[in-house]
């Protein structure tokens, strides 16, 4: 990771032409000594800068010109002048090539040694360029072929060391080709990596945008050495086989450091092993940054700013509630409040708040700290899950007290949320007097910029979404064609749909009288409350998201 110093020298560029202040950049190297997230990208996710204002001031920084690799093909027989172990060594990537001069795209080109080694390898005067260390990792793959790279460690591999013992996944071979999968899992934005023993391969398949895409499978009899691998990294017993395994690791790549939660299952040809991807530098906070229409971002800043009661943001495991959470605590993590969080795991650390990681093993579950925190003074607390009625009481309890709790549900919308807390136990006047409110939400896939297109709908499309009467029939809709930026999916990155609904009079009543989650749900749109379909169509509609994202994420909420 580059010197604090060098991006105190890079932030003041950004002072001095006035984008953010001192103390922002202040914020902002904290933050990165936290995470290890390069500058500019903390400046664009709090959303003080945009990514192109960043790329000037670089530009200025370095003396050199920003590329974006996305947008360039590269000669084959240019990649055979820069040999791959120097490319990948050095961050590097050879663009173009013209008379005795090669364009070199580097994630540092202010390394004259690293610049004065390629002329000298070249034989050609060098032209260092800019460019993201992600896009150059990708271009690599692409260009020098990781694929390529395995197949060569797999057939470098003797069989006959392929036995069971405590050093089967400790062979260099082997220690090479899970690295590997690894790395390239974090450069295309994987949030999961999943080895699934087949019956006569090792399949493996990675979770990007929330899509399971299945990658180049293993041999079958490289599954014990890799497995094994995988569980003394993560510090599992390699000799237990036949029951589930919990674990977590920390691996450095490219100059950042990544928590991984690991997972062991004995299925029927093997063990399936299943890798968490914490990526703190991938997280992107601020409220306005994730997704709320202007009107449902006031509100629910409003809602947060309430001095007592509880909040609750709902949806399956993977929706983005736990960012939606950091992000409000951000927001109120003021000198003046005490907040304390109790989280499995701690994904991101904040400063000044009290963070708090469940161990299950020693007995400190959410519940326990819950109740450990009503006795240290906390203005705010934020608990990651509530599971079962314990909990649920405490949390109930604090609030009523006059703590403001925040916390997460799984239930498929916003008001059964209402009706999950009187199941689990809760009494009817408890929940009515204690819940401010509650924040169902999802995420769509955004469509590509790289290769977004645009088509006017079909009639008959139109009508399945139920918008054919309220909007011109010559509206186009956005979709992407697949490139080399978005791995040919035609989608880049996700945003949040939302559902608010608060707590009204009218709202308490029903919940009193233990009406069902339908009724709530009728009361609350009389009241406004905008549903999650309705979000998502909103999203289609300017050209966020495509019609195939809008049925894949909405078809099971009842309109």
């Amino acid at each position: 990771m580059p010197e604090i110093s060098w991006y105190k020298k890079v932030g003041q560029l950004f002072i001095e032409q006035g984008f953010i202040t001192s103390e922002q950049l202040e914020e902002a190297l904290e933050e990165q000594r936290l995470t290890g997230q390069k500058i500019g990208e903390i400046l664009v996710n709090k959303g003080w800068l945009t990514s192109e204002e960043v790329k000037k001031v670089l530009e200025k920084q370095t003396g050199v010109k920003n590329i974006d690799l996305s947008m360039h093909i590269i000669d084959p027989e240019l990649i055979k002048i820069i040999p791959e172990e120097m490319a990948i060594k050095y961050r590097l990537i050879p663009v173009l090539k013209s008379e005795n001069k090669i364009v070199v795209a580097m994630a540092d080109p202010s390394n004259v040694f690293v610049i004065d080694e390629l002329e000298r390898q070249t034989n050609c005067l060098i032209e260092p360029v800019l460019a993201n260390e992600m896009d150059i990792r990708r271009a690599q793959d692409q260009y020098y072929g990781t694929s390529n790279v395995l197949q060569e460690i797999i057939a470098s591999i003797d069989k006959n060391k392929l036995t069971e013992g405590d050093s089967l996944g400790e062979e260099a071979p082997i220690i090479k080709i899970v690295n590997i999968l690894i790395t390239r899992a974090v450069e295309m934005r994987a949030s999961d990596i999943h080895i699934e023993p087949e019956e006569k391969f090792l399949g493996v398949r990675y979770r990007i945008d929330g899509i399971l895409y299945r990658q180049r499978p293993l041999p079958k009899e490289l599954q014990p050495a890799v497995t094994s691998r995988l569980k003394i990294m993560a510090n599992l017993d390699i000799a237990e086989k036949r029951i589930p395994q919990d674990g977590r690791m920390v691996m450095k790549i490219s100059d950042k450091k990544i928590d991984f939660r690991v997972s062991t299952c004995p299925v029927v040809f093997g063990e399936n092993v299943v890798m968490r991807i914490l990526d703190k530098s991938g997280l992107v906070l601020g409220l306005e940054n994730l997704g709320f229409s202007p009107e449902e971002l006031k509100r629910f800043e409003h809602l947060i700013s309430q001095p007592y009661g509880i909040i609750l943001v709902t949806g399956p495991t993977g929706s983005g509630k736990t960012t939606t959470l950091y992000s409000a605590l951000e927001k109120l993590n003021k000198a003046d409040v005490n907040i304390m969080t109790v989280e499995d795991p701690v994904e991101y650390q904040f400063s000044s708040i009290r963070q708090v990681q469940v161990n299950f093993k020693a007995g400190l579950n959410f519940a326990t700290a819950l109740r450990s925190f009503l006795r240290q003074d906390p203005d705010i607390i934020m608990v990651g899950e509530i599971r079962d009625l314990e909990t649920a009481e405490i949390a109930v309890q604090a609030a009523l007290t006059g703590h403001l709790v925040l916390s997460t549900l799984h239930t498929n919308d916003a008001p059964s949320a209402f009706t999950r807390l009187i199941d689990m136990g809760v009494e009817p006047f408890l929940v009515f007097s204690s819940l401010l409110g509650v924040l169902a939400q999802r995420l769509v896939r955004k469509v590509c910029e790289k290769c977004r297109e645009q088509y006017v709908p079909s009639d008959e499309v139109l009508k399945d979404l139920g918008v054919e009467e309220t909007i011109d029939a010559s509206i186009k809709f956005s979709r992407g064609k697949g490139c080399r930026f978005c791995n040919q999916s035609g989608y880049r990155g996700r945003v949040a749909i939302y559902e608010l609904l608060t707590n009204s009079p009218a709202v308490q009543e029903l919940v009193l009288k233990k009406s069902s989650a339908n009724e709530i749900r009728e009361i609350a749109r009389k009241e406004g409350m905008t549903l999650l379909r309705e979000a998502a169509i909103e999203k289609l509609l300017s050209g966020v998201t495509t019609v195939e994202e809008v049925a894949r994420v909405t078809q099971s909420i009842e309109m």
